[in-house]
């Protein structure tokens, strides 16, 4: 088991640093810039990250359901908002092999980042 866990681990370490791509401009800047209503209203993202959060997690998920499918999983999503995990990874082959992925915001300062365990 801990072959399949190493292995899952490094092919998600992978996966996580190709994800700014999907959701940033070559110059870092967010993607997208706000909403627009019926009215063609136009209203910019604040800084709240449970907006951010949703945000990233709408551009991402077919990343996410792609990189599951490549690796041979299937994703579960949480059956409630809030309820851990985010995503469930499902081994096709072999359903009892399971891994939970939450997904997490956070504001990053420009010259530290830290890796994943």
């Amino acid at each position: 088991m801990s072959r399949i866990k190493d292995t899952f681990l490094k092919e998600l370490k992978k996966f996580a640093q190709s994800l700014t791509d999907y959701v940033s401009t070559h110059s870092g800047e967010w993607s997208i810039k706000g909403f627009i209503d019926v009215d063609k209203n136009i209203y910019t993202i604040s800084s709240d990250s449970k907006i951010v959060s949703k945000i990233l997690e709408i551009q991402l998920f077919p990343q996410f359901k792609k990189f599951a499918n490549d690796i041979g999983y299937e994703i579960v999503l949480a059956e409630k908002q809030n309820w851990y995990p985010d995503l469930s990874f499902v081994n096709k082959k072999n359903p009892k092999i399971k891994f939970a992925v939450d997904i997490k915001t956070t504001y990053r300062l420009k010259d530290f980042v830290m890796d994943l365990p």
